[in-house]
């Protein structure tokens, strides 16, 4: 299994670099980021959750070596909900 690396805050979103990819969000209030993989687009459940181990100027980030384009996933964000 990949172990997620600290990568780097930016460019943000998903950016491959041939070898693995960097992931960074930008959250003002996020206490935690979860990054969620799926084997399908169908799937009920990710098949892999990885905490984003840094933050750099409110953009979390981590570098998943292994993983390729197509690669299905999201985000858990954790922290106060609070739209209005």
């Amino acid at each position: 299994m990949n172990t997620m690396l600290p990568g780097r805050p930016y460019p943000l979103g998903a950016t491959w670099d041939g070898q693995g990819v960097n992931f960074a969000l930008f959250s003002e209030n996020a206490e935690k980021v979860e990054l969620c993989l799926f084997d399908s687009p169908g799937a009920s459940r990710e098949s892999r959750r990885l905490q984003l181990p840094e933050q750099t100027n409110l953009v979390w980030h981590g570098y998943l070596p292994g993983i390729s384009p197509g690669q299905l996933y999201g985000y858990r964000v954790h922290g106060p909900y609070e739209p209005t």
